[in-house]
């Protein structure tokens, strides 16, 4: 993997006013091709093309279910499509995969702002644009060069205003008040960006009487966000409503005629303020990922002492959250201070310890043991997998390989740092299936056409089985050719269930074979947290 320092990350944290480090991508702008982005349609039931949008969504959902073990989602108000628009502000730290997670479980219909160069790239920037995506250029690539700041200043207002006419019309939006995807455990500094796109939208509605639009933050929950078959967790929290008081009359004068003028700098500072004391609850909040850590592990070993499992992340996330806020002498601030005293360095060093043969509060035992046995009741379930996976092998390797390859190398390789490993693996994994399953299949037709025989004689079939209906063999083949898509689909998801069942038995194997020294050790620690 290509070296990351996190330096520029800390420094992000620290000061607002910190320019983020940029990868090759984003340096890349093309001013003249982001101003011809195409428009968002407001009378439409979806932004942009409606059959491209409703094909990367179905396609989406299928890649989303077999890089992600489990998926759940929760909402303390009822989401709907209809009623005002919503803008969905959540942390970033998983790349693509922050604003994909919230466009597959919000019902509604999105328009979206992004990044510059996700509009631009070659293949990526073909399809956002048949999406409607708006390219937003960021101070940090302004400061860089590459465009003036007029021209800066025109495309983002276009794309903003374009934005808030969307959400005025009942659509939803995701900005992410941060400005940029990190690796840190918590929240960097909040930009003004989602709190004016939404007064806009405010203001655009009142012009057109339709309904106010709302914030809504957005808890984004990876288990561990850089591994394939890893859990997430969508919350959607208590939204933030906007009142007719936020919006003086110069401004919704000035949008009802296609105009802008900022919004009042105290309401959008309300705005942002709300959302910044709102928000970070709903994330990992932690001084850093080894304290996440123990926190989570702290709340596996008190439901275990009360006699209970967490069985779900959800479970898991919302049980550490309840240890994270109540733990004694810990103060809320921003950045978080980092957790201190006796039983944290306890609950760290029994982290730690699990962390170093790749475990975690999961695998701690119930009944006085220290680790958990394996649960053999899922050994059958677990055959069968790997006995489909093994059926269906040499589609998979076909089909699959090299999209595992390709998404690794560029996951391995990008420049953009942990949180963007996953990214170009679903993106591998999504243009994967349309530019190389149409050509395996092709040779998979091929081989059937030249083994027709030896397949008549091994399963039965009469000699010209592929003439269906005394008919040219064309049409039969035609079917193999269609057929082949499910099946390499078939063999996706038996690779999934198939890893799923290795990295069960490797932790179980694992936690049977774990030096009897340490485990003593770590049955110390865990007896002295929960005392």
């Amino acid at each position: 993997m290509a070296a990351y320092d996190p330096s520029g990350e800390i420094e992000l944290a620290l000061d607002p006013n910190a320019v983020p480090v940029l990868s090759a991508s984003a340096e890349n702008l093309q001013i003249d091709k982001l101003l011809s982005a195409p428009l968002p349609t407001y009378d439409a039931s979806v932004p942009g093309s409606f059959i491209w949008t409703k094909l990367a969504f179905w396609m989406c959902r299928r890649v989303s279910s077999v890089q992600f073990r489990t998926t759940t989602s929760t909402t303390l108000v009822p989401q709907s499509t209809r009623g005002s628009g919503a803008m969905c502000c959540g942390w970033h730290t998983n790349g693509l995969m922050d604003p994909l997670a919230i466009f597959l479980q919000h019902p509604k219909e999105f328009v979206v702002g992004a990044r510059h160069d996700l509009v631009t790239r070659p293949l990526l920037g073909w399809w956002t644009r048949k999406l409607a995506v708006q390219p937003v250029v960021r101070k940090a690539e302004l400061l860089r060069g590459g465009c003036t700041e007029e021209e800066a200043m025109h495309l983002n207002g276009r794309s903003l205003l374009a934005l808030a006419n969307g959400i005025a019309h009942g659509f939803g939006c995701v900005l992410f008040p941060e400005g940029t995807s990190h690796s840190l455990s918590h929240m960097v500094r909040f930009k003004t960006g989602p709190a004016r796109t939404v007064l806009a939208a405010a203001a655009l509605a009142k012009a057109n009487d339709l309904p106010l639009p709302h914030m809504v933050p957005v808890g984004l929950h990876f288990r561990r966000r850089e591994l394939f078959r890893t859990d997430q967790y969508i919350e959607f929290g208590d939204p933030i409503q906007l009142t007719d008081d936020m919006l003086p009359d110069e401004m919704v004068a000035a949008v009802s005629e296609g105009g802008w003028i900022e919004p009042p700098a105290e309401t959008v500072h309300h705005l942002r303020d709300e959302l910044q004391a709102r928000l970070p609850p709903m994330t990992p909040e932690a001084a850093s990922w080894p304290e996440h850590r123990a926190v989570h592990l702290t709340a596996h070993a008190e439901a275990l002492a009360a006699g209970r499992r967490l069985t779900s992340w959800q479970d898991e996330v919302h049980a550490a959250r309840e240890v994270r806020d109540t733990w004694p002498g810990r103060a809320r601030t921003f950045p978080p201070e980092p957790i201190t005293g006796t039983r944290f360095e306890q609950a760290s060093e029994a982290a730690e310890l699990l962390e170093t043969h790749g475990l975690d509060g999961r695998d701690l035992g119930s009944g006085g043991r220290v680790l958990r046995k394996a649960s053999w009741g899922r050994l059958p379930s677990a055959l069968l997998s790997v006995a489909v996976f093994l059926a269906l092998l040499p589609f998979a390797v076909t089909s699959l390989g090299l999209q595992i390859a390709l998404g690794r190398l560029l996951g391995d390789s990008t420049d953009e740092g942990l949180d963007a490993r996953t990214s170009y693996q679903f993106l591998a994994a999504f243009f994967g299936s349309l530019l190389i399953w149409p050509f395996i299949a092709a040779l998979w037709t091929g081989i059937v056409w030249f083994v027709q025989g030896d397949l008549a004689t091994l399963l039965g079939w009469s000699a010209g089985w592929l003439e269906l209906r005394g008919s040219s063999p064309v049409l039969g083949l035609a079917l193999v050719y269609v057929l082949c898509f499910p099946v390499f689909w078939a063999s996706g998801k038996s690779f999934a269930a198939a890893w799923d069942v290795w990295v069960d038995s490797r932790k179980a194997w694992t936690r049977f074979r774990l030096p009897s020294e340490e485990k003593a050790r770590l049955a110390r620690l865990v007896n002295e947290l929960t005392s």
